[in-house]
C-alpha cells in the first residue's frame, strides 16, 4: 500500500486545499513534458493516483481507515515501509 501522504509531501491532517497544492507542485515538478528523468513519468503517475484518493472524501476516508488498520495490523512491516520510503526520499 502506497502512503499517499508521503508522495505529496503532506500531512495526514492536510486539508483539501493543501492536498491540491501538493499535487500542483509535484505533479509541476515530474510532468514528463518537464522532467526528463527516467523516474518522471511514474512519479507523476503517483501523484495522480495519491491526488485522486485524497480529494476525494468518501475515498480518503476509506483509505485512512485502511491505513490505520494497516498501521495496527503489522507495525513492523508498517515501520519498515516507512523508512524505506523516507530513506529513499533523502538518498535522491
Amino acid at each position: 500500500m502506497k502512503d499517499y501522504y508521503f508522495v505529496l509531501g503532506i500531512a495526514s491532517t492536510a486539508t483539501l486545499a493543501e492536498v491540491k497544492k501538493a499535487f500542483r507542485q509535484k505533479a509541476a515538478e515530474f510532468h514528463p513534458d518537464r522532467n526528463n528523468s527516467a523516474l518522471a513519468p511514474q512519479k507523476f503517475h503517483d501523484c495522480k493516483e495519491a491526488y485522486d484518493v485524497l480529494s476525494d472524501e468518501a475515498a480518503r476516508a476509506a483509505y485512512d481507515e485502511n491505513r490505520r488498520r494497516n498501521l495496527l495490523d503489522d507495525p513492523l512491516e508498517t515501520a519498515s515501509e516507512i523508512w524505506k520510503n523516507y530513506l529513499s526520499g533523502v538518498l535522491q
